[in-house]
Order: structure tokens, then C-alpha cells, then sequence
């Protein structure tokens, strides 16, 4: 078997679809279908369940195709072997982020970035944590920057930062004419939440001393978006919660509406997520490099405080 037969299968494993593998391989579903039955007949099993809808791995297909991950990405190493000879940076490099972290991160390093190295490719996708992790796990992404600690066994964690929790509170609340806030004093009933899926919205429920949240009031809204948050806050009523790095440039007028946390403050912990196979290790040093070198200096030099687990 060859290791574009290994990429066949693993592509029809990952989107359940053969015509769908097929168009992520850029072959027709034909060719496609021809070179997998070529595989199932050398070995003489099933290794996708046809009747099924999504397509079913069997048992003995997981097997084999976990075992065809760590080929195709031995396969893979060996040019980057070739790769990290050259003295020119480049080739592609896949990323996914978390909504929490992406529209505050970004714009830090990613313009620097891309001028030091112009033959980077660099593809960006916002993504829950779960979707990280899956497309880390299936080789989608190749690298996620979220928040740690997530303990799989896959996957290597590379601390970044740690960063504060701010709470935001709207003028009419009684925590308005505050600067300091006890963790144990906050409620979700009267705090604006992220929908489900967000670990930023489990992170916030898993150190709220009341955990019920019978949401009496005439609104209740979730949103994907800490911005949209910070709005309502601004016009209706409640608080929510913003990491750290939201707050960094924010205007003047809305100043007033932050209020930090009394010692021990809550902090997440942000890393670097790769797979434990990983490749591009130039690419991925670079880019953490930049990070590092572009965040702002109250996040360098912050210890590690109470880190707030999302799972």
C-alpha cells in the first residue's frame, strides 16, 4: 500500500464522506473508491461500513487507520527533514484559536509575523476548544492556541501566558462604585454569559460560589462574543467576565465599567496545543517566538496564580 492509499482513507475517516474525501484530495470519488477497496482487498477486511450514512469505520479500520496517521506523518517528517535544511522560512502552517483569545491575540504579532516571513502561509480558523482538539487529533490543524490545561494524551501543551480575569459591571449594579471584587461574591443569575461549547463560559461557572442559575429575569440572551457581552453590560444590566487581554486598549469611557479581582486572583493559563507527532517544528518555534516577543510585558512577567481548569 502506498501512503496516498493511507491519505485516502484517512481523509474518508475524518469526513465520513467518501465524496467528500474525495474533493478534500483533490480526486474523483471513482479513483478515490477504487484505491480503498485496492487496500481492504490486500488486507482482506472492511475498513468503512458503506451501508452506513455517515460512513462507519469498522473496528479493525480504526486500527488500521490510527496506525496510517502515524505512517503518513513519519512519511511527512522526512521532508521536513529536507525542509529545515533551507535557510528560507517557509510553506504552510494551519492554526486554530479560540473566540476568547483571537480578536486580542492576533493583531499583536500576526502583521510582524507575516512581514519577517513572507513565504509563510499562514491559514487561521476561530474554533471552539473541542473542535481544536479534533482537528489536532486528524491532522486538520497543526497547531491550537487555547486554554490549558486540557490532559489528553495526544497532545502536547506549551504554555504561552497567564492572564487575569477582569469582571465588567454596568453602572445600575451594585458592584459599579467598586475596584475590588471577591470571587465568592459572584452569581451567574445576574451575569451575562457565552453560550454553550465556550470553555471561557465553563472557566467562569467553575469558580462561581452560587452554581445555580435559574435565569428569572425578562432577558436572557448567550452569545459567542465578549464583545457583545460588554454592550449589553454597557446599556441594560449584570456584569460578565473578560480575560485580560480584552481589556488591553480599551477606551478611556469604558474604563469605568472594569473592576479587578481581590488576591487570589483567577487566571487562565494560554498555551501552545500541538499534537505529540507533531511536524513543522521551525514553523511552530517561529511563531511562538513571535507571541512571546509581541505580548504586552504585565503578561511575561505574571506567575502562575490560581489557573482555572475548563474541564
Amino acid at each position: 500500500m502506498t501512503i496516498i492509499q493511507l491519505e485516502y482513507i484517512i481523509a474518508v475517516d475524518t469526513y465520513k464522506s467518501f465524496a467528500e474525501a474525495a474533493g478534500k484530495c483533490f480526486v474523483s470519488q471513482p479513483a478515490l473508491s477504487m484505491q480503498i477497496k485496492k487496500i481492504e482487498e490486500e488486507l482482506g477486511i472492511l475498513i468503512f461500513d458503506r451501508s452506513k450514512k455517515p460512513v462507519l469505520t469498522t473496528d479493525i479500520g480504526a486500527q488500521i487507520i490510527a496506525q496510517a496517521r502515524e505512517a503518513v506523518r513519519q512519511s511527512y517528517k522526512i521532508k521536513e527533514i529536507v525542509e529545515n535544511e533551507r535557510d528560507e522560512m517557509g510553506g504552510e502552517l494551519r492554526v486554530g484559536i479560540i473566540p476568547t483569545l483571537s480578536p486580542y491575540l492576533l493583531p499583536l504579532f500576526i502583521t510582524k509575523f507575516l512581514k519577517k516571513y513572507p513565504n509563510v502561509k499562514l491559514v487561521i480558523e476561530e474554533l471552539l476548544s473541542s473542535d481544536i482538539i479534533y482537528k489536532l487529533n486528524n491532522d486538520l490543524i497543526d497547531l491550537g492556541i487555547l486554554v490549558t490545561p486540557i490532559n489528553k494524551k495526544s497532545l502536547v501543551e506549551i504554555p504561552l501566558f497567564y492572564e487575569s480575569f477582569m469582571l465588567y459591571a454596568s453602572k445600575t449594579h451594585s458592584f459599579a462604585n467598586r475596584t475590588k471584587i471577591n470571587v465568592d461574591e459572584l452569581k451567574l443569575d445576574d451575569m451575562w454569559l457565552l453560550k454553550e461549547g465556550h470553555c471561557f463560559r465553563t472557566q467562569v461557572a467553575n469558580f462561581c460560589a452560587d452554581k445555580s442559575w435559574e435565569n428569572t429575569g425578562q432577558l436572557r440572551f448567550e452569545s459567542g462574543s465578549l464583545e457583545t457581552l460588554k454592550r449589553i453590560v454597557e446599556h441594560q444590566s449584570g456584569y460578565t467576565l473578560l480575560p485580560e487581554l480584552a481589556t488591553y486598549g480599551m477606551e478611556a469611557s469604558k474604563i469605568r465599567y472594569l473592576k479587578s479581582f481581590n488576591e487570589p486572583k483567577p487566571i487562565r493559563e494560554v498555551s501552545l496545543v500541538i499534537h505529540r507527532s507533531f511536524m513543522k517544528k521551525k514553523l511552530i518555534d517561529a511563531f511562538q517566538e513571535e507571541i512571546l516577543t509581541n505580548i504586552p510585558s504585565t503578561l511575561k512577567s505574571k506567575n502562575k496564580g490560581k489557573v482555572i481548569n475548563w474541564v
